[in-house]
C-alpha cells in the first residue's frame, strides 16, 4: 500500500486556544492577532469542547445596525443567538469534530466534508490538542514538485509490485498527472497498478498508455480536495 501522510506532517502546530470563559472581544483579538480563523475552546482538562471560528462571531457585526428578519431568523436562528453570547462557552460551536494527527490526509478530508467544517483540531492518542489542521492544509499534498512525484511513484510501485511484473514501464509526471508507458507483464495487474499509482499523495490522475493504439484512462479516484 503506499506511504501515505499524516494530518501530524500537514497541520500547523501553532496552537492558540480559548476556555470557557474567554470573552467576545479576547477571541477576537485571537483570531486577528494571529491571523487565524478558529480557535478550540478546551476545558479545565484540556479536552477540546468545541470551536469559536469567525463566522461564530461575525453575527453580532451583521446585525448591530438593525434586527434580523423572519427569513433570516428561521435561516440563521442558531448562528444569531450564539452571536449574542459574551464568552468562547456561549459562542463556540460544539461539540468539536477533532481529528487524530495520525489520520491519513484523505481520512480528514472526508470528516471536513461530513461535517461541512474548513478546518479541525488535531488530538494525540489522549485527546489533547496538539494542532489545527485546513482545507488549505491538506492541499499542501498536491504542490510536490512532478520530480519528487515521479520518484515516489516509482518506489511504491517497487515496494507494491515485483520488477517481473512492472515489466518495461516509463514514468511520466506533469503537473501532477502520472502517464505510464511502455508494456506490463501481466495484463491482469492493469487495475492493481492504476490503484497503487493513484493511491500515492499527490498524484491529481494516471493516463495509461501501455502499448495500446488507444490511451487506458485510469478509473481510479484520486485524492480529492474537500470543498
Amino acid at each position: 500500500m503506499p506511504t501515505l501522510r499524516t494530518v501530524k506532517d500537514v497541520m500547523s502546530a501553532q496552537l492558540v486556544t480559548a476556555s470557557r470563559t474567554t470573552p467576545f472581544k479576547e477571541l477576537v483579538e485571537q483570531l486577528t492577532g494571529h491571523h487565524i480563523s478558529a480557535v478550540p475552546v478546551l476545558d479545565g482538562w484540556g479536552q477540546v469542547i468545541g470551536i469559536v471560528s469567525e463566522a461564530d462571531l461575525l453575527p453580532r457585526e451583521a446585525f448591530r445596525d438593525r434586527r434580523p428578519s423572519r427569513h433570516e431568523l428561521l435561516l440563521h436562528l442558531d448562528e444569531i443567538e450564539r452571536g449574542g453570547g459574551a464568552t468562547a462557552e456561549d459562542l463556540m460551536t460544539s461539540p468539536a469534530v477533532v481529528v487524530s494527527q495520525h489520520a491519513t490526509l484523505s481520512q480528514a478530508a472526508r470528516l471536513m466534508a461530513r461535517h461541512h467544517v474548513r478546518r479541525l483540531p488535531v488530538v494525540d492518542a489522549n485527546g489533547m490538542p496538539v494542532g489545527i489542521v485546513s482545507r488549505g492544509d491538506l492541499l499542501k499534498v498536491f504542490l510536490i514538485r512532478d520530480e519528487e512525484l515521479a520518484d515516489l511513484v516509482v518506489a511504491e510501485l517497487g515496494q507494491t509490485l515485483h520488477s517481473t511484473d512492472v515489466g518495461t514501464l516509463r514514468i511520466k509526471v506533469n503537473e501532477g498527472v502520472v502517464t505510464v508507458s511502455g508494456r506490463l507483464a501481466d495484463s491482469r495487474l492493469l487495475h492493481t497498478l492504476a490503484r497503487v499509482i493513484g493511491g500515492v499523495e499527490g498524484v491529481v490522475d494516471v493516463d495509461l498508455r501501455l502499448d495500446r493504439e488507444q490511451p487506458l484512462s485510469s478509473t481510479h479516484p484520486t485524492t480529492r480536495a474537500p470543498r
